[in-house]
């Protein structure tokens, strides 16, 4: 069995209906799927599917390149929907400082509030992280010397010296399609120092489609070229690489059943 431990089954990119997104990821495997919410208008939605689903879990946040959006009636939102059984993570959240959609101050703001409702709830936090490693790995520590939380890097293309500095909080980092890109060296140079007890795999679909799908529209199913790929780099099975993230998404996301 495979996680897509991060997918945008709602996204107006998807080419396929979810039925049929979720049918062709289950014949290749992908049993399970975390379905991302990046603004508020979705949270609702993607509860909603979730329960339509009994594959398909989902999360609670707003996206840093969608910080300005958010209000304090949307944390409130964000805590009081995380109880539903399906909602199982915090975010995406973060900190994107590659963009300019949102201003520093407004997405740290976001950032540290998402993180008080990990806090709160104990649900893992699920973090955006480009060009802006110093910034979150302050803020992470900060945070995490108030009241421990649990946190996820997702679609990780950071550093060596990011996973090395994360690492003593327990933290895990999602692989994605970028490693099988031909010019994701660093990349796949700062992979290996992520021990893969803490490795999760993932698809960010519709985006970031992997070797040789690049340049498609994403989908879950695309994941099994990340895992063949990653597999082969780590000198593991397919079968072993695939049942270890497995279990570390379990490990970290303990409200899954």
């Amino acid at each position: 069995m495979i996680v897509d431990s991060h997918c945008h089954l709602l996204h107006h990119k998807n080419e396929e209906g979810v039925s049929t997104l979720v049918n062709k990821a289950y014949d290749n495997g992908v049993d399970k799927l975390l379905n991302i919410s990046t603004k508020e208008d979705e949270f609702e939605k993607v509860i909603n599917l979730s329960k339509e689903y009994d594959n398909i879990y989902c999360s609670l946040g707003v996206h840093p390149n969608e910080a300005l959006s958010a209000r304090e009636s949307t944390f409130t939102k964000i805590l009081e929907l995380s109880k539903f059984s399906e909602v199982i993570g915090i975010g995406e959240t973060g900190l994107d400082f590659y963009y300019d959609h949102s201003d520093k101050k407004s997405q740290i703001s976001s950032f540290i509030k998402h993180i008080e409702i990990s806090q709160e709830t104990n649900l893992p936090v699920i973090i955006h992280m480009r060009e802006a490693e110093d910034e979150v790995y302050k803020i992470v520590d900060e945070q995490y010397k108030i009241k421990p939380f649990k946190g996820l890097i997702h679609c990780f293309t950071g550093s060596s010296d990011i996973v090395n500095k994360l690492l003593p909080y327990d933290f895990y980092f999602s692989l994605s399609g970028i490693i099988t890109f031909k010019n994701s060296t660093f990349l796949r140079n700062s992979a290996m120092s992520i021990p893969i007890n803490n490795m999760l795999v993932e698809t960010d679909s519709p985006y970031l489609a992997p070797e040789p799908m690049r340049g498609k529209t994403n989908e879950p199913s695309n994941i099994i070229h990340t895992v063949e790929y990653i597999a082969n780099m780590l000198n593991v099975s397919f079968e072993e690489l695939s049942e270890k993230t497995t279990q570390n998404f379990f490990n970290l996301f303990n409200k899954a059943k």
